[in-house]
């Protein structure tokens, strides 16, 4: 049987939470609704070109889409532990 992704008991997001959502090429090719939000209250799933040029709109909910290629100076890339451990948490 097929897997289903936005079932109640899954930890998922609500659907057209953010107006502007980033993304990087791992989440490529992009759609929208993405995986990780709730199907069941959304619109169908429908693929958006954000190859060429860097954003893009879903013609369903107007949610919006920036494609970042590098990190973000302001946003460093750190492991979640790494995360943990500069917080206080366990190492």
């Amino acid at each position: 049987m097929r897997e289903r992704h936005g079932r109640v008991d899954e930890n998922l997001k609500p659907p057209n939470a953010e107006p502007t959502y980033t993304v990087t090429p791992d989440d490529l090719p992009l759609h929208c609704p993405l995986p990780e939000m709730y199907l069941w209250n959304s619109h169908p799933k429908v693929y958006l070109p954000i190859e060429q040029t860097g954003e893009a709109k879903c013609p369903y909910c107007s949610a919006s889409y920036r494609l970042v290629r590098e990190p973000v100076a302001s946003e460093p890339v750190q492991s979640h532990r790494h995360s943990e451990t500069a917080s206080g948490g366990r190492a």
